[in-house]
C-alpha cells in the first residue's frame, strides 16, 4: 500500500535511503511497513522512500526485500517539525535465497558481541525519570551498571573502576563525555552529549569489538542523527540545569548540518541555596555530513566544553544553622578552584567497493585542567597549597576495512595516535606523618599503535554463529610496553539458536588499557619519569561471559548472564599503599604519584534483565545484578574494591496515555559499597591539615567498612503538544520523591572557637581537636523542562 502525501501542518514525515550495507549500493523495491498496520512504502530506484502524512507519536517500522535480512527500527519519534531521516543498511543472507525473508527484531545480536550488548533509543533516553536527559545516568538502569551515592556521572560497570570506559560518536573517538571530568578517570556531575543529537546507544559491557580498544569495564557507541537536509529547523530548551539551542539545515543537495550550543544557570541556582561552591557549566556538539557520491562520504563531527568551579566564600552571610555553617566551612576549606576546557574533534571518510567498504578516521582531542587551592583560602604566595596545570592532546588516524564475501564478514584494521601530555605541578600533600612538596614540569611524547582484525560466519542454517578476532597495542613509550605480543588480545564468541526464540551465548576475551597519563607522565623533583622506571605497563583483563536469551515476541526480551573478570597488572599507588583501581569516584586528578604494576583483582556475578521495549503503549525494563569486586591490597591480599556492590536492582515502567501524555517511573536499589576508615592521628596534624583541610584515608584498613543499602524513587510526566510546525514539549520530572537519605562516609572537621580558629589539641600540641561529622544527603529534586522543536 503505498501512503499518498497527505503531509500538512500537523503530520510528519519519516523518510530515508534503503543500501546494501557493505557496498552502498541502493535496494530498489524495498518494502518499508509501519508496523501493526498496512501503511508502506516500496523504495524508488535509487533505494529512496518516504511516509507521508503520519500522525505525530512513535512507530517502529520494517524493512524487508528478498535475500536480505529483515530490518526493524523501533520508536521513532515523528512530529510536524521536521522529517525523520532513517537510512536502513540492509544485510545480504549468505546463501541468497530467493524467496525467504529472515526476520529480525528490534533486540539486534552482533556476531562479535552476542552478549553483554544494549541498545538503547533516543527516545527511552528522553522519556527516562531523573535522568535529565543524561544518557549516562540512563545507562544505570541497565543490567551490571552501578553507580556512587554521590551526585555523579561515574560509569561502573560490572565492578570496575569508572576510568575503565570508552565513548566513541560516529565511530570517533571521544575521551570524556562529563563535564567537571576527574582527570585519570572518565566521570563527572553532568553530561555533555546533547540528546537530540541522538539516534541510539549501543552499550558494550563486555565483548568488545576488537577495532574498539583501551577499554576494560565498557564500550559506548553513539549513533547521531543527520541533520534535517529538506529545511532549516531546531530547538530550543529550557531544563532544570542549563538552557541550550539546537540548530540544522541544509548546506547543499548531498549536505547537512546539527549544531549546538549549552550554557548552565547552575551558579546562580547555588547562590541562591547558600551552596559554598558555584559550577558553571558550557558544551557545544557538531556534526556534519557530505554524500560525495554513491561509493564515497565524509561524516565531520565536533563536541566540546568550557567548565568553570569557583567557591562562594560569602556562603554563611546571615546563615544562622550551626551545622550548615560547618558543613560549609569544610567544603571550602578543602575544594580547590577548578576550571577546564576540552574538545574532540574527527572526520570519517567512508570509501565502498563491490563486496566492502573501507572508513578512515582521523581525530584530535584536548583536555586542558588548571586547579589551584590557598590555605584558608587567602591567595597570597605563603599560603599556596596547590597550583595544578595539565594538558593532554591526542592525534589518531585509524584504518578499517570490512569484508563480506562467501558468508563470511572480515574486519581487519590498523590505528596509530600521537600522545602529548603536560603537566605542571605545585602541591603540598602528606605522605605519612610528613608533609612535602611536589615540584615539577613535565612534557611527554609518545605514540601508540594498534593492530586487529576479526572473521565472524553463521553455520547451519543461520542456528550457530560464531567468531574470532585478535588485537594488540603497544607504544613507544618503554620498552616494557614496546612489544606487541605482550598485549595480544584474542577473542572469541559463540551464538547458538536452541530455537528461534531461545537462544545461548558466549564469549572469552583479554583486553588492554594503557594506565592514565597523569601515572605515565609523573616525574620527581629530577625530572626522571619515576613510573617508566617503576616498570609501568598495559593493565590486563581476562572476560568470562555466557548466558541464555528469550524472546517470547518482538519487542520483549529476557536474559541472563554470568560474568568472572580477572584483572593483572593494575598500578598501585606507591606513595599512598592502594590500587588506582579503587580511586576515580571524586573530583580532582588520579595517578599523579610514583606507581607500579603490582596489583591484581578480580570481579564476578550474574545479571538478569527483563525488558519491554514500548508495544501496545507500555514500557518497562526490570534488571538485577549480584557482583563482587576485589583487588589486593598493600599486603597482596585480595579485599573488596571501592565498586563492591553486591545487589543492584532496577525498575523503569511507563505508560502513554491518549492526548500526549506519558508518566513513567524508575526505581533503583543498590547495596552499600565499601569504604577505608580516616586516619584520625594522622590527620588531626597541624602540619597535615593546614595543606589538605580533611581527612586522610587509613588504607592499612582499606575498605574495611560499608554504608548502608541505598534506594529512591523517580517520577516524570511529559505533556506534548503539537501546533503547525511546531512542537512544544513540557515535563516535570521528581527525583528521589519520597526524600530517601542517603549515607555517605563520614568527614573529619576541626573543632573551631567562635572566631572559627581550629582549637589545638590539649594532649598534643602538633594536633588540632577533630571530631567525625555525619555525611548524609538526599532531597526531594523537582525540575520543570520545556523543549521548543521548530
Amino acid at each position: 500500500l503505498i501512503v499518498p502525501n497527505l503531509a500538512s501542518a500537523q503530520t510528519g514525515t519519516i523518510k530515508g535511503r534503503i543500501y546494501n550495507r557493505i557496498n552502498n549500493e541502493p535496494v530498489p523495491f524495498a518494502n518499508v511497513v509501519i508496523e501493526g498496520t498496512n501503511t508502506g512504502v516500496v523504495s524508488d530506484f535509487d533505494g529512496l522512500y518516504r511516509l507521508d502524512g503520519l500522525e505525530p507519536g512513535n512507530y517502529t517500522i520494517i524493512c524487508s526485500f528478498v535475500g536480505f535480512e529483515q530490518a526493524t527500527i523501533e520508536e521513532i519519534g515523528v512530529s510536524p517539525s521536521k522529517p525523520v531521516i532513517i537510512d536502513i543498511a540492509l544485510v545480504e543472507t549468505a546463501n541468497k535465497l530467493d524467496e525467504v525473508v529472515i526476520e529480525s527484531s528490534p533486540f539486534e545480536v552482533l556476531p562479535e558481541s552476542p552478549v553483554s550488548v544494549r541498545e538503547i533509543s533516543a527516545t527511552e533516553i528522553l522519556r527516562n525519570p531523573g535522568s535529565n536527559r543524561d544518557i549516562s545516568n540512563v545507562v544505570r538502569s541497565l543490567p551490571g551498571v552501578a553507580s556512587s551515592v554521590s551526585f555523579r556521572n561515574d560509569l561502573i560497570v560490572r565492578g570496575g573502576a569508572p576510568n575503565e570506559n570508552r565513548f566513541f560518536l560516529d565511530g570517533i573517538e571521544v575521551p570524556n563525555i562529563n563535564h567537571f571530568a576527574t582527570q585519570g578517570s572518565s566521570g563527572g556531575p553532568v553530561g555533555m552529549i546533547n540528546v537530540n543529537f541522538i539516534r541510539d546507544v549501543n552499550f558494550y559491557s563486555g565483548a568488545f569489538p576488537v577495532n574498539r580498544g583501551n577499554a576494560l569495564s565498557s564500550v559506548m557507541e553513539f549513533q547521531q542523527i543527520s541533520g534535517n537536509d529538506e529545511r532549516f529547523s531546531g530547538s530550543f530548551m529550557v531544563g532544570s540545569s542549563d538552557i541550550g539551542l539546537t540548530l540544522e539545515g541544509p548546506t547543499g543537495e548531498r549536505s547537512a548540518f546539527i549544531l549546538s550550543a549549552r550554557r548552565s544557570y547552575l551558579q546562580f541556582l547555588f547562590q541562591a541555596l547558600k551552596l559554598p561552591f558555584l559550577p558553571t557549566y558550557n558544551d557545544f556538539q557538531y556534526k556534519h555530513d557530505f554524500r560525495i557520491n554513491d561509493k564515497n562520504k565524509i561524516t565531520l563531527i565536533g563536541l566540546g566544553a568550557i567548565d568553570d568551579f569557583a567557591l562562594n566564600k560569602s556562603v554563611n552571610d546571615g546563615v544562622t544553622d550551626q551545622e550548615v555553617i560547618e558543613r560549609n566551612e569544610y567544603i571550602l576549606g578543602n575544594l580547590p578552584v577548578n576550571t577546564q576546557w576540552n574538545y574532540a574533534v574527527g572526520a570519517k571518510w567512508t570509501h565502498f567497493s563491490k563486496n566492502s567498504y573501507q572508513e578512515t578516521v582521523v581525530s584530535r582531542n584536548h583536555l586542558q585542567n588548571k586547579a589551584f587551592k590557598y590555605q584558608d583560602n587567602i591567595n597570597t604566595p605563603e599560603n599556596l597549597i596547590l597550583n595544578y596545570e595539565s594538558e593532554e592532546i591526542e592525534n589518531k588516524v585509524r584504518f578499517e576495512h570490512h569484508l563480506e564475501q562467501n558468508g563470511w564478514n572480515i574486519m581487519a584494521g590498523i590505528g596509530y595516535q600521537h600522545v602529548l601530555y603536560k603537566n605542571s605541578t605545585f602541591q603540598k600533600r602528606p605522605i605519612g606523618n610528613t608533609v612535602v612538596t611536589l615540584d615539577y614540569t613535565s612534557v611527554l611524547r609518545f605514540n601508540k599503535y594498534a593492530l586487529f582484525a576479526q572473521a565472524s560466519r553463521t553455520f547451519f542454517g543461520n542456528k550457530l554463529t560464531l567468531s574470532a578476532g585478535l588485537r594488540t597495542d603497544f607504544n613507544d613509550y618503554s620498552n616494557v610496553m614496546a612489544n606487541p605480543l605482550d598485549q595480544l588480545s584474542p577473542r572469541f564468541s559463540a551464538s547458538y539458536l536452541i530455537t528461534p526464540k531461545f537462544a545461548f551465548n558466549f564469549n572469552i576475551g583479554r583486553f588492554s588499557q594503557l594506565p592514565p597519563y597523569t601515572v605515565l607522565g609523573f616525574r620527581n623533583t629530577n625530572e626522571d619519569l619515576v613510573n617508566k622506571e617503576n616498570g609501568v605497563t598495559y593493565i590486563h583483563n581476562n572476560h568470562y561471559v555466557a548466558g541464555f536469551e528469550y524472546k517470547p515476541n518482538l519487542y520483549a526480551k529476557i536474559s541472563i548472564e554470568g560474568f568472572y573478570k580477572v584483572y593483572q597488572d593494575y598500578p598501585f599507588l606507591l606513595a599512598d599503599s592502594v590500587s588506582l583501581a579503587n580511586l576515580g569516584g571524586d573530583f580532582g586528578v588520579i595517578g599523579n604519584e610514583p606507581a607500579s604494576s603490582i596489583s591484581d583483582g578480580r570481579a564476578y556475578g550474574i545479571e538478569v534483565l527483563a525488558q519491554q521495549r514500548l508495544a501496545d503503549k507500555i514500557y518497562g525494563i526490570f534488571s538485577y545484578t549480584f557482583v563482587k569486586s576485589e583487588f589486593t591490597d598493600k599486603n597482596g591480599e585480595f579485599v573488596p574494591s571501592s565498586w563492591d556492590n553486591g545487589h543492584i536492582l532496577n525498575l523503569t515502567v511507563g505508560r502513554k496515555f491518549v492526548n500526549n501524555w506519558e508518566v513513567g517511573m524508575k526505581f533503583r536499589l543498590q547495596g552499600g559499597p565499601p569504604y577505608t576508615p580516616i586516619d584520625r592521628e594522622t590527620s588531626s596534624l597541624k602540619e597535615v591539615w593546614d595543606v589538605t583541610g580533611r581527612g586522610i584515608p587509613d588504607y592499612s584498613r582499606l575498605n574495611t567498612e560499608r554504608l548502608p543499602l541505598s534506594h529512591g524513587l523517580d517520577i516524570r510526566v511529559d505533556k506534548t503538544w503539537y501546533l503547525g510546525r511546531m512542537t512544544l514539549n513540557v515535563y516535570l520530572d521528581i527525583q528521589n520523591i519520597y526524600n530517601f537519605q542517603n549515607e555517605n562516609p563520614p568527614f573529619l572537621n576541626v573543632i573551631r572557637d567562635a572566631d572559627g580558629i581550629p582549637l589545638t589539641d590539649p594532649d598534643n600540641p602538633q594536633a588540632y581537636l577533630t571530631r567525625e561529622v555525619s555525611n548524609v544527603s538526599g532531597t526531594v529534586l523537582p525540575s520543570v523542562g520545556i523543549l521548543w522543536m521548530f
